[in-house]
């Protein structure tokens, strides 16, 4: 990864007009020569690096990462990149190409946006929470855009965090790198956005790696690399019913389940069995279930693929998406249905609701030959019976954050 420091101009009044279509991959990473030519049209001059960091889907693992549990994600060929260059002031000037927005905020007086924040208190608190890390941050101008969609449980929050944080640490001329600046990009989203993710997604949108899965342990911050079979494709279905997290109830799961931990006399649940249950009383013992159960998957999940007994792997999926429905209270009737619908589906190994869940997406393991059958089988019928025009994207595991200069 190169750091690069670069010269640009002084603060002037304000950000001209540029491009404003995002740019879709189409399962490739964001078009660097597209970004770089958006940025010399906002700011009249070019950029000196781009940042680039992908979405994720979790294969298995879900609402265990907060609790110090297992996880057992994949970094994806939908990114956020972020073309940049070092201002000679304390000024950051950011344009969204994707929303046709703008920002602009002093380092030394970084504050939440006032209004409809979405985008830009990602920007805004990763920058802060640098500096609450004693990182040094310089002035900079930034175009950033991506095609991880938005709301679906892909983590487009991570990638955006991370790809962003990359820049404003390599404009600085900042080392920041690997797990710690994972574990800065969560802070921001915890203390400074105010969801309360754990490290997962920062985590695989660093150090993500092609063709492999990463079993993360959350609570050592540890992790291993999988490699995924050659002939099982992933596939994500988005059922088009969005959500915030910071709209739903995903920060009271996580009071749940601190309660629950509480409650058994532990600081989280990772250390949790199931003869432990009887001490709590629904939810927090349905809550407290699917964390433990969801850790054995994980593991089992592992060992399903390292000896690529796929057929287990698919029935630990849907026993998780079971889980996250009755016990974690987390689905919504289009993820069931989607994974209804798949389960019937020929040459479909797996599936479940990926993500926080209360909307968002399913990821499925397919048999590579069997993509087109799926199409009609699970995407059409989806569409029949709810009237949602789902949208599929075929993915690849890739590598995490890329910083390199232009």
């Amino acid at each position: 990864m190169a750091l690069i420091i670069g010269n640009g101009p002084k603060a002037g009044n304000g950000v001209s007009s540029a491009a404003t279509d995002s740019i879709l991959g189409r399962g490739m990473s964001i078009d660097r020569t597209t970004i770089i030519a958006a940025f010399e049209q906002t700011y009249s001059y070019q950029p000196r690096l781009v940042s680039e960091a992908p979405g994720r889907v979790n294969l298995i693992g879900e609402h265990t990462d907060y609790n110090g549990g297992l996880v057992f994600p994949v970094a994806i060929d939908r990114t956020v990149a972020v073309a940049a260059a070092r201002r000679d002031d304390d000024v950051v000037r950011v344009k969204s190409l994707d929303f046709d927005q703008c920002d602009e905020f002093r380092i030394d007086a970084v504050k939440r946006f006032m209004g409809s924040r979405g985008w830009r208190d990602y920007v805004r608190g990763v920058a802060w929470a640098l500096q609450d890390e004693n990182i040094p941050l310089r002035g900079c101008d930034m175009v950033i855009t991506g095609d991880v969609p938005q709301g679906a449980g892909l983590s487009s929050s991570a990638a955006i965090e991370v790809a962003a944080a990359g820049a404003l640490a390599a404009v600085a001329g900042a080392t920041t790198a690997g797990r710690e600046l994972a574990l800065v990009c969560q802070k921001a989203e915890n203390l400074f956005v105010g969801v309360q993710c754990g490290i997962m997604d920062q985590l695989v949108s660093v150090l993500g790696k092609a063709g492999h899965a990463m079993l993360i342990d959350c609570q050592s911050q540890t992790y291993e690399y999988v490699p995924l079979p050659e002939a099982v494709a992933i596939v994500i279905v988005d059922s088009k019913v969005p959500r915030r997290l910071s709209d739903t109830d995903y920060n009271l799961r996580r009071e749940e389940c601190a309660q629950a931990a509480q409650a058994l006399g532990m600081d989280s649940l990772r250390d949790a069995t199931e003869s432990m249950l009887a001490a709590l009383q629904d939810p927090l013992r349905k809550r407290a279930r699917h964390v433990i159960t969801e850790n054995e998957r994980v593991i089992r999940m592992v060992d399903a693929l390292r000896t690529r007994d796929l057929s287990t792997a698919g029935n630990l999926m849907y026993d998780s998406h079971k889980s996250l429905r009755d016990e974690f209270e987390v689905s919504t009737p289009e993820l069931d249905l989607l994974a209804d619908l798949s389960r019937a589906c020929r040459g479909v190994i797996g599936a479940r609701l990926t993500g926080a869940g209360f909307g968002g997406c399913t990821v499925n393991l397919l048999e590579t030959e069997s993509i087109g059958r799926f199409q009609i089988n699970v995407v059409d019928r989806y569409c029949e019976r709810t009237g949602l025009v789902a949208e599929t994207y075929v993915c690849q595991a890739v590598d995490g954050l890329r910083v390199a200069d232009v």
